[in-house]
């Protein structure tokens, strides 16, 4: 994994502010889709603090909880229209607005955090993000990454793709909502500030929402039982801030690199921040008492199969979904020569994704 910050650059950045006229201090107001109660808010505090410890004097930054300043779902829109300068977000929320939010937020059994990282900083990523969010007038820094999220939590144990028939499940994604259709279930769509009481009503069978620690601090170890591992609906998910075109344009060419470094910083730290708050979480869920089945590998091949058949679908509707797709795929290719002869001490697996060919014919119409 290699972050786009090296000794020379962050050397260039302290001096070349003696070279150039002083720019009037930018003040943002930034506000989250998280609500402080959810663990997800850590990763938009953590950006914040190293975005003004490095633009001391150029730009402060101050940071409102979700739903402190607008709902959560109308983040983007007070970002767009330029009522507020920046929002965290996760771009899966967006998928509404143009369907190539949703491979830049998550997969569903193709990525893990350490292949979005890669992608984003080596193989094109990052520009696809720019490209999709400036089509809305906003400029986006990746910032923060999780591993495989926890899989759905119930009242009763889901250990074949049987036992989905009927349920009514919080889901979040337009390809994982498709997907649990085809499986017999059916989604449901909520904020993740709704699901406990959902969940305590029984207006839900069940939830997935993050990772463990963030599921934990949700507290839905107190009102469900089971926990039915892995989460195959989203092997990874992306967050960032959204910035105002204009708010961004504001800024120096410094402050806007100072901001890239702190958003590269940021999606390091996430990565270790997660992993290690879900191994702990994990562990209290165990020790709350908390049921953990695990699908077989024979199901997980089949759900990956019905995966690729799903991505296919969603991606051929929109061109620039599946340009989105093409370039994450055709990732998954070149890594593959290295990942693959240097099993298993690589990074991961080579997931059997969905055509390449498929998406170059539709990214192309």
């Amino acid at each position: 994994m290699t972050l786009r910050i090296t000794t020379m650059a962050a050397l260039g950045l302290a001096t070349a502010g003696l070279a150039t006229p002083a720019m009037a201090q930018q003040q943002w107001t930034m506000t989250t889709v998280w609500p402080a109660s959810l663990e997800l808010i850590e990763m938009d505090r953590k950006f914040v603090e190293l975005a003004n410890a490095l633009t001391t004097g150029d730009l402060t930054i101050e940071l409102f909880d979700g739903g402190a300043l607008v709902p959560a779902g109308e983040v983007f829109g007070a970002v767009e229209s330029g009522t507020i300068q920046a929002g965290a977000d996760w771009p899966g929320y967006w998928a509404g607005r143009d369907t190539a939010f949703s491979p830049l937020s998550t997969h569903a059994s193709l990525f893990n955090a350490v292949d979005y990282v890669n992608w984003i900083q080596q193989w094109g990523g990052a520009e696809l993000y720019n490209e999709v969010y400036g089509k809305f007038g906003m400029v986006y820094l990746p910032y923060g990454v999780t591993n495989n999220e926890s899989g759905f939590r119930t009242n009763k144990a889901i250990e074949s793709t049987a036992d989905l028939q009927g349920m009514r499940l919080r889901l979040s994604g337009l390809e994982q909502g498709r997907l649990l259709t085809e499986l017999g279930g059916s989604q449901v769509s909520m904020a993740g500030g709704e699901i406990y009481q959902a969940l305590e009503r029984g207006v839900i069978d069940g939830a997935e929402f993050s990772t463990p620690n963030v599921d934990w601090s949700g507290g839905f170890q107190q009102v469900t039982t089971h926990w039915a591992t892995p989460g195959w609906h989203q092997s990874s998910s992306v967050f960032g801030v959204m910035i105002n075109q204009a708010a961004w344009d504001a800024l120096s060419p410094e402050t806007q690199q100072r901001l890239r470094i702190a958003a590269d910083a940021t999606m390091l730290w996430s990565l270790a921040f997660t992993e290690h708050r879900a191994t702990q979480s994990y562990l209290q869920f165990k020790e709350h008492g908390t049921t953990i089945t695990r699908m077989d590998d024979e199901t997980l091949a089949q759900i990956q199969t019905m995966a690729n058949a799903t991505i296919e679908t969603v991606a051929c509707e929109n061109p620039l979904s599946a340009k989105v797709y093409l370039s994450q795929m055709e990732y998954l290719e070149n890594y593959a020569n290295w990942r693959d002869a240097s099993a298993p001490f690589n990074l991961g697996r080579t997931p059997d994704g969905p055509s390449i060919e498929t998406l170059r014919d539709c990214a192309n119409r």
